[in-house]
């Protein structure tokens, strides 16, 4: 197959660079500078304890450049949420003929926002639950191999998850779309926000009993949303979502925080959350508004109600936005339950 992916970010060079190594044709857009770099070095990928060199993939600044030249079969969307519509419009903008388009993308709402910029029928729903960091430009380390998701409904999907699995990825499908994005989701949501707004490690949020309240009404609130729209946890590639859920729901205080404490916080280490990650250095935004907002805003939807999802989206967006300080909340749990009251 012939993927073009938008962005070189951590999740596109991974599944970018392994089917790129697997023999498949793999372009990327990039800004000038960096896709001018990416062509000189190529990308390297750390993947069960081996390194490769692809340098096979190509990059492009302009993106009717990567359409005419790769005319790929599919168009593959690994961006931060907040920059999908600009970055699908540009796809349009080219007048050329649009590819179906994948989107691998964390959050329940990127298909919506890509189907109304192409139209109904044209959009993947995947997801990848393996945990990659980007090092450097070009750089991607596999840290835990789980898998990847792709949901049935296109006729794309049998060829792709057959790339995906000579690649390597171990993909596999879902009936619907749906319940495999709420899960991912759920999973996503764990120590992220809250991770940010008080500078604290994710064991740390679980071992206190005060953010572990909050981790809880997090996914609690979320399970709740799930529910209305008629979504149930399903478990994704190396990821027990169900148990997640049976912990957040239905299993004692005193069983489930230890476990969860050690299940979420030890496996993680050093490494903070995304959300910790972009505000701490300055990026100016995050995708909270894409997440928890989204449980949010579905739950305001559907009558269901949402109130820490939606605390925990204002108070980091105001952070990112530099209209509240950093040291009001770092540190402090009882800060974030202070305004629950």
């Amino acid at each position: 197959m012939k993927f073009l992916f938008l962005g070189a970010g951590a999740i596109g060079t991974y599944v970018g660079g392994s089917l790129a190594a697997g023999g498949h044709r793999v372009c990327f857009t990039e800004r000038p500078d960096v896709a001018a770099q990416l062509s000189e070095r190529g990308l390297v990928l750390h993947i069960g304890g081996e390194q490769r060199s692809v340098q096979t993939a190509q990059y492009f600044s302009s993106t009717a450049e990567a359409l005419d030249l790769c005319s790929p079969d599919l168009v593959v969307v690994a961006l931060k949420s907040f920059d999908t519509a600009p970055a699908v419009q540009a796809l349009v903008d080219t007048a050329r003929p649009v590819p179906p388009i994948l989107t691998l993308q964390n959050g329940v709402d990127n298909e919506a926002t890509i189907a109304g910029i192409v139209g109904p029928g044209r959009v993947l729903s995947g997801t990848v639950t393996s945990a990659v960091s980007k090092p450097r430009l070009g750089e991607i380390v596999e840290e835990k191999h789980r898998g990847l998701g792709v949901a049935l409904g296109h006729p794309l999907v049998g060829p792709l998850v057959e790339a995906l699995n000579e690649a390597g990825l171990d993909a596999r499908t879902f009936p619907e779309a749906g319940p495999m994005k709420w899960s991912k989701l759920l999973t996503n949501l764990t120590g992220n926000a809250t991770s940010a707004i008080l500078d604290m490690p994710v064991g740390a949020l679980f071992a206190d009993r005060r953010s572990y309240q909050i981790e809880v009404a997090v996914l609690r609130e979320c399970l709740a949303v799930m529910r209305a729209l008629g979504h149930r946890p399903v478990n994704l590639p190396g990821t027990p979502v169900r148990l997640l859920a049976l912990a957040a729901e239905r299993v004692p205080r005193l069983v489930a925080q230890p476990l969860l404490t050690r299940a979420l916080g030890a496996g993680r280490g050093d490494k903070m959350p995304s959300f910790h990650i972009d505000l701490h250095s300055g990026r100016g935004q995050t995708e909270v508004r894409w997440l928890n907002g989204a449980v949010a805003a579905h739950g305001e939807k559907l009558g269901v109600p949402t109130p820490v999802n939606r605390m925990l989206t204002d108070v980091l967006e105001s952070l990112s936005a530099g209209t509240e300080n950093l040291g009001r909340f770092r540190g402090d749990p009882q800060a974030l339950l202070d305004l629950l009251k």
